[in-house]
């Protein structure tokens, strides 16, 4: 696959609660195209009429890696990236990169394009908006435990750790969107 000179990826990681939904929103709005890791096992789970409930979905999902292989999910986002590029995209948003070996693969085949930009957010403000939000609040103990779930099942810290840039969310979302335009500017994005 030629790549094009110019090509960026951004990739957002970060634990739960911590505005990436917001920074994704945040360049998908300016008009920047998204993949979107979770839209894989959507869209597959939609292929065979299976109902979207949170059980439905980790089960599928568990199963879809255990029959397709657990890089199955990204190999088809570097599928969709590669077709965006051909398109005349060279500006592409990643939206839930989550395991070490999915940042390998990326990161293997975008070697020079993909910056991995971690959204930071002190545990007691991630908790505290996790059990605010409209859809699917979650009270602390749980909180804790889907952290320690993505952490040790889906080995989400790596890319965290390894990211190019941080951005910390601890204020407005004004504030953090005025520091993501920073970081973009930064990226040359």
């Amino acid at each position: 696959m030629t790549h094009h000179d110019h090509t960026k990826i951004l990739a957002f990681v970060g634990l739960p609660g911590c505005g990436k939904s917001t920074a994704v929103d945040y360049f998908t709005e300016k008009g920047f195209p998204k993949v979107y890791f979770g839209g894989i096992i959507l869209q597959a789970m939609k292929d065979v009429g299976l109902e979207h409930t949170e059980e439905n979905e980790k089960a599928f999902r568990e199963e879809y890696r255990e029959k397709y292989g657990k890089d199955s999910v990204a190999n088809k986002i570097v599928e969709q990236i590669n077709d965006l590029i051909t398109a005349g995209q060279y500006r592409i948003i990643a939206d839930g990169l989550y395991s070490w070996s999915e940042y390998k693969i990326l990161k293997h085949a975008f070697p020079g394009e993909l910056t991995v930009v971690a959204v930071i957010t002190p545990k007691h403000l991630r908790y505290h908006r996790l059990s605010q939000r409209p859809v699917r609040p979650l009270t602390e103990s749980e909180a804790k435990e889907r952290d320690w779930s993505e952490i040790e099942n889906l080995e989400k810290g790596g890319p965290i750790a390894i990211a190019d840039y941080y951005v910390i969310n601890d204020g407005s979302v004004d504030e953090f969107q005025q520091k993501l335009a920073a970081a973009a500017t930064e990226i040359v994005f």
